[in-house]
C-alpha cells in the first residue's frame, strides 16, 4: 500500500517544506520535508553539531521534483515499516495516519506504541485515541502537535 496524495498533502503542511538547507532545532542539516542531510551529524553531541559544515554541493536551492523525490524515498521506508510493524487490514484513511504519525515520531516509537498494540487486537477506535496522546515535546503540550494528531485521528478514521 502506497500514502495517499492528501496524507503527503498532508504531511507537508505539517512538518513544512525547504528547498534550502536549514539546520533544524536538533542542528541537523535539513531539507525538503524534514529530510536530515547527513545522518552521521545525529552522532555528534549536539553542542557541537552547530560547527558541523554544510557540504558545498548541497549549499544550494533544491527544486521542487528534488524535494518531492527525497520526500517519495522518505515515505516508502515508512510505509514498509507501518505494513511489517502493522500486519493487519488497514483501510487507506487507517495507513495514510499511521504513516504520518511514524513519520513524524519514528518508526520505534509507532513499534513500541499502545496504539499498535490495540490496533493488533481489532480495537481500532482505540488505537485511534492513542493518536491524541502524543501532542508533547520536552514535557510540553504543543498545539501543532495537536492538531497534528488530530488530523492524523481523522484521517485514520476516514
Amino acid at each position: 500500500m502506497n500514502v495517499s496524495p492528501k496524507a503527503i498533502e498532508m504531511i507537508k503542511h505539517h512538518e513544512g517544506v525547504r528547498f534550502k538547507p536549514y539546520q533544524c532545532p536538533a542542528k541537523l542539516w535539513t531539507i525538503g520535508v524534514g529530510h536530515v542531510l547527513y545522518p552521521n551529524q545525529i552522532k555528534i553531541l549536539l553542542a557541537e553539531r552547530g560547527a558541523y559544515a554544510l557540504h558545498t554541493e548541497d549549499n544550494r536551492t533544491f527544486t521542487k521534483e528534488e524535494v518531492d523525490g527525497i520526500l517519495r524515498a522518505d515515505l516508502d521506508r515508512f510505509e514498509r515499516g507501518v505494513e511489517r510493524f502493522c500486519p493487519v487490514p488497514l483501510t487507506q484513511g487507517m495507513f495514510d495516519g499511521l504513516v504520518s504519525f511514524s513519520f513524524n515520531v519514528g518508526l520505534g516509537t509507532l513499534q513500541r506504541s499502545t496504539l499498535r498494540q490495540k490496533l493488533l487486537r481489532g480495537d481500532k477506535e482505540g488505537a485511534a485515541e492513542e493518536l491524541l496522546k502524543y501532542c508533547m515535546a520536552a514535557g510540553k503540550v504543543l498545539r501543532g502537535l495537536q492538531t497534528r494528531r488530530i488530523d492524523e485521528r481523522r484521517l485514520f478514521l476516514s
